[in-house]
Parts: C-alpha cells; structure tokens; sequence
C-alpha cells in the first residue's frame, strides 16, 4: 500500500487492523456468549476496532501531522487493547493458545505502527 504521507507501508496496516479487528469481534462475541464476560471484552471491543478506524481515517489525512495523529492514535488503541487481552488471559477467560495468538497479532500491529510514527513525525 501506498500512503501519500509515508512510504510504502510494510504488511499493510490497514488489512492487519482490519484483521486484528475482526478477531476482537469474534473473541468478544465468544466470551459473552460462552464465558458471560462483559466488562473486560467490551473494552477490549471498543479499542480492537478502533485501530483499523483510525488507520482508515489516516488514509484521507489532510497533512502529514494529520496522518501522524492518527496513526498515533491507533496506536494508543493497540497498546491498550494488548492491556485487555494480558487482562482477559489473567484472569482465565482466554486460554494461552488463544491469548499467544491473538496477542501475537496485537504486537505486530503495534510494531507496523511504531514504524509508521516514528517514519512520519517531523524531524526535530
């Protein structure tokens, strides 16, 4: 993918976060449905999708701080949601294969992420 405010973005953030995504809605539904779990995984919801929201607004920034807000923003959102994914495999919601895999995910996310920050931020 070709970003106007970044070179050519590794592994496409916007299919990861797209994907991570996803997997957040699956798990949340699962964990209400199966675990009667609420709290935690609708946190973890909100923050899940957020990040693929905010890489998709980042598509259309108006500048290039624009872009970097939102990416830093996604960001934000990923780091937390890997809090609440830590939060959910802690306290035995999730199992430790679902907890490596879906943790997994978060971390490449936030790696993809870090990159595209520290790639667009004005040179100081």
């Amino acid at each position: 993918m070709l970003d106007k405010y970044c070179a050519p973005i590794e592994n496409n953030v916007y299919d990861l976060s797209k994907a991570f995504a996803i997997r957040v809605v699956k798990l949340f539904n699962y964990l209400v449905d199966n675990k009667k779990e609420y709290v935690m995984s609708k946190q973890l919801l909100r923050s899940g999708t957020s990040i693929g929201a905010n890489v998709f607004e980042g598509k259309n920034a108006q500048s290039r701080a624009d872009f970097t807000n939102k990416m830093n923003i996604a960001l934000k959102e990923a780091s937390e949601s890997g809090f609440w994914i830590d939060l959910l495999h802690d306290t035995q919601y999730i199992s430790d294969k679902e907890y490596e895999s879906i943790f997994a995910d978060c971390k490449r996310l936030i790696a993809v992420l870090t990159k595209i920050v520290k790639a667009t931020k004005p040179q100081q």
